[in-house]
């Protein structure tokens, strides 16, 4: 196996070595698809320990260092805009790196930008630490991709991705709690990032450990012999494990398939739905429905565990339908619809209700982001996941951004004009505008499916 000379040898794929005999291979081989599945689920949830703290103590941030709405939002959208481009560009990367060593460095990397973040109170300084510790994030989900791809094969890929995939769920929903427990209890906002900052420090050093890269580099045949399952998209068994240029990772593989440029606009506008609540729900909640601190956290956990059954359960029901993901995702998100409408209409003094349709929301979008990957990955194969998934997830993130940005400004503006209650309605009129674009583009994939 070639390694990519830029990268250097600290990221380089492992070498592939001598294979092991085949009753060590039976023996072997589901320990170490246990191990690569535990490995990047927490790894991965880990990540979003020290991403999804920010919007959490937005309002402690706003009152101690004197931000603005649209300062928040300006914050939210730079470290999105700046997650979706090192999500594509580490994409690319990660699809010719040993994620072992590219996933641990990345973690290590995002915890300390979390610890800066935390010790300095200036906004131009927090505005760059958050867009630094934003891109770094990016190194997170592509080696995962790259491992879940080469241990697990194309036939049972909707319900390990799904179960995989849970990790935004558990990560995200503690990260809400965690921070805003840490910020309380030890009385500062900069809490919920030193607290967050050093158990994704922990969790590099458990990735270096526990992780490792395709079966060939333990001595174990690739995951198509072991399955017996050769996908159509890769022709003859050999060519499954070739490693593809930068070239064709990006010119054939992504820019020249209609269906990739169709998810990503999909995930643009799915995107949107998911984050709304996530960035802003807490700050919503705190203002409109008189929620505390600790409150509004568990806004975001009410969100990400939400999507932890659906998320598992959906996939599975794609695998044994045939892999029609397009037409379950599009399903998942009517829904999400009806959830946004309640938001809307209920009054305050009825808070256990928005934070069952928040569930509702996770409990049906995170399938719709699943399937957006699962079905990227059906159509490019293993090799090229990283640089698809890393391309969709960058209008994903431009969505993000467009929310944060706009979200902000027209709170700050309306607010002015028309009042909180006017400005909030709009806002959540426009996460439902979104999910109807959503459900619009991921109808055309509604009879797709990963075999002929």
């Amino acid at each position: 196996m070639k390694s990519p000379g830029s990268l250097g040898r600290a990221f380089a794929p492992a070498p592939h070595i001598a294979r092991l005999p085949d009753a060590e291979v039976r023996r072997l081989y589901p320990r170490f698809r246990w191990r690569i599945m535990e490995s990047t689920f927490l790894g991965y949830a880990a990540f979003y320990l020290v991403r999804n703290n920010l919007s959490v103590v937005a309002k402690d941030m706003e009152a101690a260092l004197h931000f603005q709405h649209a300062q928040i939002g300006n914050l939210l959208a730079a470290t999105a805009l700046s997650y979706g481009l090192g999500k594509f560009i580490m994409g690319a990367l990660s699809d010719r790196s040993n994620p072992r060593v590219f996933m641990a460095c990345g973690l290590f990397a995002t915890a300390l930008c979390n610890f800066a973040f935390g010790a300095v109170a200036s906004y131009p300084m927090h505005l760059f630490l958050w867009i630094l510790n934003g891109f770094v994030q990016g190194m997170g989900w592509p080696p995962c991709g790259r491992s879940m791809g080469h241990w697990f094969s194309e036939r049972e890929r909707g319900l390990t991705f799904s179960i995989w995939n849970t990790a935004h769920n558990v990560g995200g929903g503690i990260a809400g709690y965690l921070a805003g427990w840490s910020a309380e209890r030890w009385g500062g906002w900069e809490y919920a990032f030193f607290i967050p900052g050093v158990l994704a420090m922990i969790g590099a050093v458990y990735l270096l450990l526990r992780l490792r890269d395709t079966p060939q580099s333990v001595g174990l045949p690739p995951i198509e012999e072991y399955n017996n399952d050769y996908p159509r998209n890769h022709g003859a068994r050999g060519e499954a494990e070739r490693e593809l240029t930068t070239r064709e990772l990006l010119v054939d593989y992504v820019l020249t398939n209609k269906y990739i440029w169709l998810l990503a606009f999909a995930n643009f506008f799915a995107y949107i739905a998911r984050y709304s609540m996530i960035d802003w729900g807490p700050l919503y909640l705190r203002e409109m429905k008189g929620a505390t601190l600790t409150g509004g956290g568990l806004a975001v956990t009410a969100i990400e565990f939400g999507g932890i059954p659906s998320t598992i359960l959906l996939g599975w029901l794609s695998d044994k339908i045939g892999g029609r993901r397009g037409m379950v995702a599009v399903l998942c998100l009517v829904p999400i619809l009806a959830a946004f409408t309640t938001i809307l209409f209920t009054p305050a003094g009825f808070l256990w209700l928005d934070m069952v349709m928040l569930a509702a929301v996770g409990l049906f979008i995170y399938p719709v982001i699943n399937f957006i990957v699962i079905i990227a990955l059906d159509l490019t194969g293993k090799k090229a996941i990283g640089t698809a998934a890393g391309f969709i997830g960058l209008f994903g993130y431009l969505g993000r951004t467009v929310k944060a940005v706009g979200f902000g400004k027209l709170l700050d503006a309306l607010e002015v004009s028309h009042g909180k209650e006017t400005a909030w309605h709009v806002v959540i009129g426009l996460i439902l505008a979104s999910t109807v674009a959503a459900i619009v583009l991921l109808a055309f994939t509604w009879r797709l499916k990963p075999r002929a």
